[in-house]
């Protein structure tokens, strides 16, 4: 059976056992480890291997950790992750990408303690580190979290402020501590949004000015001054941000179109937002109930909910308008039948070919 730590090799290959040598470094560079998964680390890693590609770069990426290979795509064939995936693309080592399924087990450690790494770099890794882990590199472990810190900790930051309608948002660079996302912030980077904006795009750019302030903040952190400046987190002032799951994805039209329109927005991507109507035939009365992917919304000025009669979804201008509670109404732009592709919600109602369509 295979271990649990082995290491990446081309075309999801594995060795079994990780060596009993510990694995050396010859480069006088400080050797950085990174630890990261989905798709939106991968700019961070980018930043990280332009950075020390440098002739007067400070640090190399000594080694990866990412999630283990899984299946992701419809024929669930095992692929690595994401950033495990760029990684071998931009010609690094498969032999130097770990997967543990625990950043705590021992064989793991053994590895990660062979490398002697002076820091660690996490960003959306999805484990939980252990105190074992993070007393190996020695200037410590530090997160690029997208939020600006205390403010929404936890597995889903960017979602979470999202649904709350923020305005203003950010990314936060800060040392790892056992307590979740709690350390002490070395820097912050602020951004202002506006009301159409998905959580994808968010992801992407909190990142990407994510790994601008780490190339920033790495010589600090490397000579230990980082540490020295670095403001330790209002627990008082911190909110939560928990991990969404796929039953969160329903709409409830009774709801207020702005508080709908928000998490819209907000579960873009995965687990994407749900929503049952009614479809009525005029002529015979019989009626069914479709499932749809609401994909991109926007609030209706327009029309009050209570002007719409008996609950009825309208088509005008290129979008459907549903009434919603407190007297509102949404605007519907694009939409998804399952199985079927994304269209938007002219060609939807033109597919109901005269039927009514009304919210349950």
């Amino acid at each position: 059976m295979l271990s649990s730590s082995v290491m990446i090799r081309r075309f999801c290959s594995f060795s079994v056992t990780a060596s009993s040598s510990p694995i050396t470094s010859t480069s006088k560079k400080k050797r950085l480890v990174f630890l990261g998964s989905p798709q939106v680390s991968a700019s961070v890693l980018d930043a990280l291997f332009n950075a020390s590609a440098s002739p007067d770069s400070l640090f190399e990426v000594t080694a990866i950790v990412t999630q283990p290979p899984s299946g992701r795509d419809r024929g669930r064939k095992v692929m690595p992750s994401p950033v495990a995936q760029h990684a071998l693309d931009r010609g690094f080592p498969s032999d130097m990408i770990f997967t543990p399924v625990k950043a705590g087990e021992e064989e793991f450690l053994f590895n990660l303690k062979s490398l002697e790494p002076e820091l660690c770099v996490t960003a959306a890794y999805g484990n939980i580190l252990p105190t074992k882990f993070l007393n190996v590199p020695l200037k410590g472990t530090v997160n690029i979290h997208p939020s600006l810190l205390p403010l929404y900790r936890g597995a889903a930051p960017v979602q979470r402020a999202l649904q709350d309608g923020v305005k203003e948002t950010g990314v936060s660079l800060a040392y790892t501590v056992r307590k979740l996302d709690a350390g002490p912030v070395i820097a912050r980077e602020r951004v202002t949004i506006d009301d159409q904006i998905k959580a994808p795009d968010l992801l992407d750019l909190l990142f990407d000015l994510g790994s601008k302030l780490l190339i920033r903040e790495l010589p600090s952190i490397f000579d230990g001054s980082a540490s020295g400046r670095a403001e330790e987190q209002d627990d008082s002032k911190a909110t939560l941000a928990p991990k969404i799951t796929a039953e969160d994805s329903w709409l409830s039209f009774d709801e207020d179109a702005q508080m709908l329109h928000n998490k819209v927005r907000a579960f873009a991507g995965w687990p994407g937002t749900r929503a049952r109507l009614k479809v009525i035939d005029r002529s015979s009365g019989e009626s069914s109930i479709i499932e749809l992917k609401i994909i991109t919304t926007r609030i209706h000025g327009g029309i009050r909910s209570q002007d719409i009669e008996a609950n009825e979804v309208l088509y005008t201008k290129g979008s459907l308008v549903i009434p919603c509670g407190g007297g509102t109404a949404l605007e519907v732009l694009e939409v998804q039948l399952p199985g079927k592709r994304a269209v938007n919600a002219a060609a939807f109602w033109n597919g109901l070919r005269g039927q009514m369509l009304k919210k349950l």
